[in-house]
């Protein structure tokens, strides 16, 4: 059966109704936003739900759910561990960064900044913001495309241009409450989708393997190892990176980019923008251990059912057209002869006894992947042949849901990763385009203008950034996982800006050339550290906010500076 003609006509009925709802809703429900106040901050009415929900849609980009299952297949449930610093650093923000941007009456987060500092480094915050948001718009548009893409034969530059297209169309018209007001629906179709995804794995499992039967025979692959407490750096994901590099990251995230800050600065009250964040901060560490789980599941769904030498579609169609056909075919033999051992094993669930040959059995199928994976790279190494990525991990949960799921459902999980990556794609449209209205347009206008002024460019603003995200979705190359490349991107930036912030929060004798001095020096240092493969990228964080600050406090001693009023209510009227 050819993959295309795995999408059903319902299949296509019910994505086809799920994205048009998305689009003419949020564009009728926003249609009236005529002031900048309604158009960026949404009118500064949202409620701790729509809040929360849309804080969460935000980072639960379609890399979130096509990805991390994937993780989960290839490497467990360690990953879960990224997000231990997450509600620490919701608290921390609900604290200290909520009441001060409220205070202000801020549209950005970076407004803050020039009050405190000067204009200069509120302009170098805006600008590290503008570089790596805007690339990880377009990563969050290539994601998706570029499976689906692979998965079902469509075009890839098409798929990146209605991606953007839809997303663009209520952005525009909307502004930030129709990002909102979507991405309350998007998150209820994402939740159910993922229910009823987590479901049918289940159903289809042999009839006497229960779930706890699952565990065990995850367990025994150890696919349920949680927890990591070693100390070592080159391992990315451990209790520790978790807490201290996922805290500085998460901290950096929400409390720093506009994309997050913007979000929660919509809301009716500081206590309604509280609740918001303590509510994504309940939800979110859950929600990605029942993804990771669901990637348990499918690993454990493959235990019993034939799984490809490799996930990736135009991988294995390229090789078996190529001169390594041969050697490709004798390891898929290889590959079953293991599964169909291990499927015997597993055929009474797991006992204790079995664990060793299990594990013997994984690294020889391992070992089976990797040669694969190395004849792809050869093909990748040949001019006469196409790039093609030989890592599967992006791939494993599309592979399930167009082969395993019944008609209907595979449209609805199709709908789900749509749905999320226009809310990611959409809040980082809004974000970017009220950053460049309100920190470097509006701030460098000399002559006074009107609301509707300002309205108009932030709408051109957003068409503007739509064009370039689709652009960089249209020019960019798989990395080694989809998930990890945006945290990555991330994490270059995110700790020099939450330096910045926090020496406007806490350190009051540091000016602004101190601050700006040691910013661009701190970023500069960052990203020798990550190309020289120094740390692990989680750890970049934790640098670069110690390194600005420290630098920043050792500079301000050499370069002198005019005093500057630090009372926070006389700022507000700067």
């Amino acid at each position: 059966m050819e993959i295309e003609s795995k999408l059903h006509s319902l299949d296509w009925i019910i994505l086809s109704i799920t994205l048009i709802f998305i689009v003419a809703y949020g564009t009728y429900v926003t249609r009236k936003n005529s002031n900048v106040t309604d158009y960026i901050k949404g009118g500064s009415d949202s409620k701790w739900w729509t809040i929360g929900l849309s804080v969460m849609a935000t980072q639960a980009s379609a890399i979130t759910f096509l990805s991390t299952p994937g993780q989960a297949f290839h490497s467990g449930m360690g990953f879960v561990q990224f997000y231990f610093g997450l509600p620490i650093a919701m608290v921390i923000i609900c604290v200290v960064f909520i009441p001060i941007y409220h205070k202000l009456k801020v549209y950005t987060a970076y407004e803050f900044l020039e009050g405190r500092f000067d204009l200069k480094t509120r302009s170098l915050a805006a600008i590290l913001f503008l570089i790596q948001r805007g690339l990880a718009a377009g990563i969050t548009i290539f994601a998706p495309a570029i499976i689906l893409s692979a998965v079902l034969g469509w075009d890839l530059l098409m798929l990146n241009i209605i991606i953007g297209f839809l997303v663009i169309i209520y952005t525009v018209s909307g502004g930030t409450k129709a990002v909102n007001v979507t991405q309350k629906q998007q998150m209820i179709i994402i939740f159910i989708g993922m229910l009823i995804a987590f479901y049918m794995i289940m159903s289809q499992l042999p009839q006497d393997i229960t779930f706890t039967k699952a565990l065990e025979i995850a367990g025994a692959s150890d696919k349920m190892k949680v927890l990591d407490f070693s100390f070592d750096l080159s391992n990315r994901y451990t209790v520790w990176t978790g807490i201290l590099g996922g805290t500085f990251l998460m901290l950096s995230y929400f409390g720093t980019d506009q994309s997050q800050v913007q979000r929660y600065l919509s809301g009716k009250s500081v206590r309604e923008s509280q609740l918001g964040l303590i509510f994504n901060g309940l939800l979110k560490v859950p929600m990605q251990f029942f993804i990771l789980l669901i990637g348990v599941m499918v690993f454990v769904f493959y235990q019993f059912n034939p799984a490809p030498l490799n996930f990736n579609p135009s991988a294995n169609e390229e090789v078996q057209k190529s001169i390594y056909a041969q050697d490709y075919k004798d390891l898929e033999a290889k590959h079953i002869e293991i599964e169909n051992t291990k499927k015997v094993i597993f055929a009474d669930g797991f006992q204790v006894n079995e664990k060793q040959t299990v594990q013997e059995l994984n690294k020889a199928d391992l070992a089976v992947k990797e040669s694969a994976k190395k004849i792809i790279d050869k093909l990748n190494e040949r001019k006469d042949y196409k790039k093609i990525e030989s890592n599967d991990k992006d791939y494993v949960f599309i592979h399930f849901i167009l082969n395993n799921l019944p008609r209907g459902l595979i449209g609805l999980l199709l709908a789900v990763i749509l749905s999320a990556a226009m809310s990611s794609t959409a809040s980082e449209l809004n974000a970017l385009a009220s950053t460049t209205a309100m920190d470097l347009y509006k701030r460098n206008v000399k002559e006074e203008k009107s609301d509707e002024h300002f309205v108009k460019a932030s709408k051109w603003f957003t068409l503007l950034w739509g064009i370039i995200a689709i652009s960089v979705a249209c020019i960019a190359n798989l990395f080694d996982n989809l998930i990890q490349l945006v945290n990555i991107i991330g994490s270059i930036f995110y700790g020099n800006v939450l330096g910045i912030f926090l020496l406007a929060f806490f350190i009051k004798y540091v000016r602004g050339n101190a601050v700006f001095i040691a910013a661009l020096i701190t970023q500069i240092i960052i990203i020798c550290v990550y190309f020289l493969d120094w740390l692990p990228y989680l750890w970049l964080n934790l640098l670069g906010c110690v390194l600005v600050m420290g630098i920043a406090i050792i500079l301000q001693n050499f370069i002198p500076s005019k005093p500057k009023v630090d009372d926070l209510e006389t700022l507000g009227t700067q």
